[in-house]
């Protein structure tokens, strides 16, 4: 999609849908009445303004790229004939990847999207004090959408203005350091703004952002001119462990206390749950969650022809990360004689068996209609995790640490331990990075998240992470045998490894290319970052 039709498209999807429900925010219908005249009147117009900010314009990045970069560029997956996979996996994906074009205009239309809201509401009659939380709202989504662009592309256009880019998409790129800036600030906004609880199930809090900025500040930390300066920035590692202690201190949010009961779709929005995108249960393309769909072991799950996840699999590398008895595994990936209750319930649940030399993806699948009507083709009806305070504490954990090599802070020692606990593992008394690292990838695995940690290490450790992707050893394709029983890995013998084709391993993984449509449609994005002018004051009244 070229930078122009993002930006027409952005303007073109505002305002999908109205509000019919003021306890949960998925009770949508259409409306094609809305227009500049009678909108932003009253809060039920910025109510509506926002809903799509949950999903419709997340839908790209959510089908394929959430995962297939998240996880499978971070070789959490295996999956050698899905090209929305492989590519990011195999590190040959190029400015022409179709889930990379396509996660590249989905978050533009989010900025578009939360552009188009923030100004339609500055302009509203209604009182500051309603204007700000719904403006924060969407300030929220468009800085987490910077995070993103910045996470993956570096340097990337910074707007504020849709208008101005349709009239001319030619323009100059802004650095990396100024999108975190851009991104931080939006954060920061949101979490001045935003309400203490939530107006409906599922809509953001001034915690969500908090633990969004403990996200933000936690990886602007790294950012420097030297990769491998080996230290991170003590003033953000501060601020990344005081946004975590807001939420842990007087957020709204505990862990659900199963850990599998988290991907069940009668637990959306619970308890543990800060943001999350809101799929419409029964709902037409663009606001559904099609993941199951690319997950599925076969249609013995969806009860439909929607089920291509069989070459969908868990990576050797990845399996050798579980602990014995980890209870994490089994809610992430089926393994041979696992059970689940919640799958084809008349015939008393499913019981996986497919041979112990592979294991598929378990997070997203959730059944068929037949034992949840919420469920319809290639649409789960579960809601997408995009920050829990699971993260949050790990986020808190991993700022305490910093530039130490190990910590024994109390504090960042009880938060993890409730998530090993809860895992059922035994507690840790001092935590490492590679502890945290660890923990990072197996609480968060299927949840778009392992790569994007990678790059916050390279940030400051560029070699070290090198040497870590090197290590994984994607250019083997090694046969294994799955014991569920133990959580244990381990070769095959009796099969012989092949190689598979992958790209160099250096510092150009870390940020991937543009796509071609937009640099043919803006040849400025081939040029030097330009710095980004901010007009805005810096809100310093958070902590």
């Amino acid at each position: 999609m070229k930078t122009k039709k993002i930006f027409y498209t952005a303007l073109i999807i505002a305002l999908p849908f109205v509000w019919t429900s003021c306890s949960d925010i998925l009770d949508v219908e259409p409306n094609d009445v809305i227009t500049k005249e009678n909108f932003y009147k009253t809060e039920s117009d910025f109510q509506a303004a926002t809903g799509p900010l949950y999903n419709k314009v997340w839908f790209d990045f959510n089908d394929k790229f959430y995962y297939g970069l998240g996880d499978g560029r971070a070789a959490n997956m295996y999956a050698p004939f899905s090209d929305y996979i492989y590519p990011f996996t195999d590190l040959t994906e190029t400015g022409l990847t179709g889930p990379l074009v396509s996660a590249w205009g989905s978050l533009y239309n989010v900025v578009q999207q939360s552009n188009n809201v923030i100004i339609g509401i500055s302009g509203s009659p209604l009182s500051d004090t309603v204007k700000n939380k719904y403006i924060a709202e969407a300030r929220f989504m468009r800085g987490t959408a910077y995070w993103y662009l910045a996470s993956l592309w570096g340097d990337v256009i910074i707007s504020t203005d849709p208008r101005e880019l349709v009239k001319n998409p030619i323009v100059n790129k802004n650095p990396l350091k100024d999108v975190y800036e851009f991104s931080i600030r939006d954060l920061e906004f949101a979490a001045k703004y935003l309400p203490e609880a939530a107006g409906q199930a599922g809509r953001l809090t001034k915690y969500s952002a908090f633990g969004m900025l403990s996200r933000v500040y936690l990886s602007f930390s790294g950012v420097s001119d030297n990769p491998n300066s080996g230290t991170r920035n003590q003033e953000y590692l501060d601020l990344a462990k005081k946004a975590a202690e807001k939420v842990m201190s007087s957020g709204p949010y505990a862990l659900m206390t199963n850990y599998e009961d988290l991907f069940m779709i009668d637990n959306n929005n619970n308890t543990e749950s800060m943001f999350a995108l809101q799929w419409v249960p029964n709902g037409d393309f663009g606001v559904n969650n099609t993941q199951q769909a690319y997950f599925a072991l076969g249609s013995d799950i969806t009860g439909d022809d929607a089920a291509w996840g069989y070459w969908t699999r868990a990576s050797y590398n990845v399996l050798q990360e579980y602990e014995s008895k980890d209870l994490r595994r089994r809610a992430t990936f089926m393994g041979d004689n696992d059970h689940y209750a919640e799958i084809n319930k008349a015939n008393g649940g499913y019981t996986v068996d497919h041979g112990a030399d592979f294991l598929t993806v378990k997070k997203g699948v959730v059944g068929s209609t037949k034992d949840n009507s919420k469920i319809t083709r290639m649409n789960s009806a579960l809601n997408t995790y995009m920050l829990r305070l699971a993260e949050v504490y790990l986020n808190y954990a991993e700022a305490t640490l910093g530039n130490n090599t190990s910590t024994a802070d109390a504090t960042a020692i009880s938060v993890v331990n409730r998530l090993r606990t809860r895992a059922g593992l035994d507690p840790k008394t001092t935590l490492t990075y590679a502890d945290l690292a660890h923990e990072r990838r197996v609480e968060l695995c299927m949840e778009g998240q392992y790569w994007y940690d990678l790059v916050r290490r390279a940030y400051y450790k560029q070699q070290e992470v090198i040497n870590y992707v090197t290590a994984q050893n994607r250019g083997t394709i090694t046969p294994i045998l799955y014991d569920t029983a133990t959580n244990t890995v381990t070769v095959d013998a009796s099969k012989s490894t092949s190689p598979r084709a992958i790209g160099v391993i250096d510092a150009t993984i870390f940020t991937l290319p543009y796509p071609e449509s937009e640099l043919v449609q803006n040849p400025l994005l081939r040029e030097n970052p330009v710095p980004y002018q901010f007009t805005e004051e810096k809100i310093k009244d958070l902590f």
